[in-house]
């Protein structure tokens, strides 16, 4: 009976984490369909394809009946010209011609694109944005496939799916097209799936181990890579109090997951980026307001998105060191759990008096970063966390809070997060917040100092590196997950920010 039962609920698992990216190719030869999306620049120019198709003037009658406009992102459907092999014409507007649309719009373009498509025909046809530019498809295609993202696995009513597993592009030069997109987005796409995937699961399907699991899965088989665990036993050991302390109160104990990506030159010192991955956070004994506790399971995106940070370039095969940490809790009410007033000692040797145990994820950054700190001397140290509240109230959904003591690196952050789309916004920290912090029991301590709540948990991590290490603290608390769908993601919930951020800023940074 146990073993029938162990098997069901591997089975369970297996089918709940099984969502695979969708896949996008390139042809040159229209494939037969009764669907078409083509793409119009503005005031109804067509390219190649469309002055074939429209040989008749049916396209530009429709154009003109329409008024349609043809400007970036906005969508006509239309009945395809007679004598064509289509029944209906979804056009996409493209803008002008001569613009010179940045990557990200050619992204957002191809987002909205297939969303609007899969609103009218309930499927994605296949599309010909008509462009000539091999680089400029490969960003229609690609933000193609991230606009395609929905999350409805869950979903017994076949009539709610949006998520599509095929994507078909025709291009005249697909060879080429098809070159530049498997080589540099294709791999940062299958990442922020990944990354949006772990964080929607609820956290019956993803906790602790299971997410060590689930990423060791989408790992295998990937060259340069070495994955370390460290359990609550190795925590003791090494004298990790803060991040045990706040796993101890559950049944699934606390993980910290590090993965190697080892692609630079040997003695390089890597950038390490480091994830707050509370997988799902009652607030502990300070229990949280019940009516939005559901929303929880997001509280582990910033590991997600370092683990997908990895992914991303380690699928480029890119040319760099990278290490990506996972702090791993889940933060529950028990007879186990730390409460407010305790005291514990962190593994860097200071002690943290527990004022709420609801600021627990500034807790597993603490052993997390000090840990990648001192074990890999980094070039770069970055942390990414679902922190505050108050980063979103001051920031909304539009950026990250950022918060460093270097603030030669905040131009390049905001650059890479304007190209990217996963903008950041500067906000303040200095020696005022981390007097704030000093508490009259321990060294410092973890809630309630008199200090923006926001630079309050920015200094507590940073209290916990190295005052010479360069590092950055994103609080994406705001933006890590969201109710409206957007041009890079039509479902809502988990946004896989900084997968995309941190592609760029690296790339930009260490290899060019």
């Amino acid at each position: 009976m146990r073993l029938s039962l162990v098997f069901v609920l591997v089975m369970l698992f297996n089918t709940a984490t099984s969502t695979q990216p969708t896949s996008l190719t390139f042809t040159d030869q229209l494939p037969d369909n009764d669907l078409l999306v083509l793409g119009v620049y503005q005031e109804g120019e067509l390219g190649t394809l469309g002055q074939q198709l429209d040989a008749q003037g049916d396209i530009s009658h429709a154009i003109q009946a329409t008024a349609f406009e043809g400007k970036a992102k906005s969508s006509q459907l239309i009945p395809a010209p007679k004598g064509s092999d289509f029944k209906q014409i979804l056009l996409i507007g493209l803008g002008e011609k001569e613009a010179k649309h940045s990557d990200l719009e050619w992204q957002n373009i191809g987002g909205q694109a297939i969303q609007d498509a899969v609103e009218a025909f309930k499927k994605a046809p296949v599309f010909a944005f008509d462009v000539s530019d091999a680089a400029v498809l490969a960003n229609l295609a690609y933000g193609a496939k991230l606009g395609s993202y929905y999350f409805d696995k869950y979903y017994t009513d076949s009539e709610r799916h949006k998520r599509q597993k095929n994507i078909v592009m025709f291009s005249e030069g697909a060879d080429s097209t098809s070159t530049i997109y498997n080589s540099t987005w294709e791999p940062v796409a299958n990442a922020i799936y990944l990354t949006r995937n772990i964080s929607n699961e609820p956290a019956n399907v993803i906790y602790p181990q299971s997410f060590v699991d689930t990423w060791t899965g989408h790992f295998k088989g990937m060259n340069k890579i070495k994955i370390k665990t460290y359990d609550e036993k190795d925590m003791v050991k090494k004298g990790m109090g803060a991040i045990y302390g706040v796993g101890k109160g559950s049944s699934r104990q606390p993980r910290m997951m590090v993965v190697e990506y080892m692609g630079g030159k040997k003695g390089d010192a890597p950038v390490v980026v480091v994830g707050k991955g509370i997988t799902f956070d009652t607030g502990g004994i300070s229990l949280k307001n019940p009516k939005n506790m559901w929303n929880m399971k997001f509280d582990m995106s910033g590991a997600a998105a370092a683990m997908g940070t990895l992914y991303a370039l380690a699928g480029q095969n890119a040319e760099v060191n990278l290490v990506a940490i996972a702090a791993l809790a889940e933060n529950m009410p028990s007879a186990t759990a730390q409460r407010p007033g305790d005291v514990v000692t962190s593994m860097s040797g200071k002690t943290i008096q527990i004022r709420s145990t609801d600021a627990e994820g500034r807790l597993v950054l603490a052993d997390a970063i000090h840990y990648g700190d001192i074990k890999y001397d980094p070039a770069l140290l970055i942390d990414l966390a679902t922190l505050t509240g108050s980063v979103g109230r001051a920031l909304g959904k539009d950026f990250s809070g950022m918060f460093t003591r270097h603030d030669d690196l905040v131009a390049d952050f905001i650059d890479a997060g304007k190209n990217s789309g996963d903008e950041v916004w500067q906000l303040p920290l200095n020696d005022n917040h981390f007097k704030a912090i000093e508490n009259d029991v321990a060294d410092v301590m973890n809630s309630g100092p008199d200090a923006p709540g926001a630079s309050a948990g920015a200094a507590f991590i940073g209290a916990f590196v190295r005052e010479d290490t360069q590092w950055v603290h994103f609080d994406i608390a705001g933006v890590a997950w969201g109710s409206n769908a957007q041009p890079h993601n039509a479902s809502p919930g988990a946004s896989g920010y900084g997968v995309r951020l941190l592609n760029d800023y690296i790339l930009n940074k260490y290899l060019k």
